[in-house]
């Protein structure tokens, strides 16, 4: 009979477990999404145009496939007003707040380093 149990994670020398880092990093890896979570993290909330006009370089589509990503992760809230012409304003959530904050050190030696 076969074995069905999951492997062990796999660990580091020191036996910590870089597992739950996967989705994390899947997440944060697509292009354009540090830059997204930085942006609207400097900002209260930004609409899309704003969004843009951050990132020139994105195009809407990747910019809208990131949002919705984000939305869908819990990183970022949408928020649609009832208004003539439509308004919709994103801004992280506490938990893209966190990530944000978490992502400052790597900017910042980013920047040391480059």
């Amino acid at each position: 009979m076969a074995d069905t149990t999951s492997p062990a994670p796999t660990c580091d020398v020191e036996g910590t477990c870089y597992c739950p880092l996967t989705g994390v990093i899947d997440t944060l890896s697509r292009k354009y999404a540090m830059q997204l979570v930085s942006i609207i993290g400097a900002h209260d909330s930004l609409r899309f145009a704003e969004i843009e006009d951050h990132l020139p370089t994105a195009s809407t589509s990747t910019i809208s496939k990131r949002l919705d990503e984000f939305e869908e992760a819990g990183l970022v809230s949408r928020t649609q007003y009832n208004e003539i012409p439509p308004r919709v304003e994103y801004a992280l959530t506490d938990e893209g707040d966190e990530i944000r904050s978490r992502l400052e050190p790597l900017l910042e030696w980013a920047t040391a380093n480059s």
